[in-house]
């Protein structure tokens, strides 16, 4: 039986999380691979190298069941002069739907807030329509940027934090 949102909580990752959350990744993006250019889902899904870069300059959290298993993940930064961004947001594909993801954008966007920014950014691809109308449901509007994704489409979304 598949945890519940009730029985997951949110916790910053901890060095021996990394196999659970480049699973996590690895298993959410899957099906989108064939939209994605080889280059541009090694850099979403991450090796055991660039997670350990991320881990190192960003807050990363984790979602855990009662198991301590990792099925969700995120990521956030301070970027600039009150700016913050996010990356990496993951969810098991049998637990879509659940609250993990909004515990997760919740918890992402208090670290942001705790770092005094006032705006939040994110990026996300084409092929994640489902992700993109999430983050809108979530007050994030598309800021009218885009750039270059190893030969994808990023589109940046913006969401004020005060």
């Amino acid at each position: 039986m598949p945890p519940q949102a009730a029985t997951v909580s949110v916790r910053k990752a901890k060095g021996g999380d990394a196999p659970g959350i480049l699973a996590c990744l690895r298993e959410a993006f899957e099906e989108f691979r064939a939209r994605y250019t080889p280059e541009a889902f090694l850099d979403t899904v991450l090796t055991p190298k660039t997670l350990r870069e991320r881990l190192e300059t960003m807050s990363v959290f984790v979602a855990v069941n009662s198991e301590e298993q990792v099925v969700g993940t995120i990521a956030s930064s301070v970027v600039g002069l009150e700016e913050g961004h996010l990356r990496g947001m993951a969810v098991l594909s049998s637990l879509r739907g659940t609250g993990i993801a909004a515990q997760l954008l919740r918890q992402a966007e208090a670290e942001l807030g705790r770092f005094r920014c006032a705006r939040v950014t994110l990026d996300t691809t084409e092929p994640l329509l489902r992700a993109m109308r999430f983050y809108e449901k979530h007050g994030y509007r598309r800021s009218g940027k885009t750039k270059d994704f190893f030969g994808m489409y990023l589109i940046e979304y913006q969401k004020a934090l005060l």
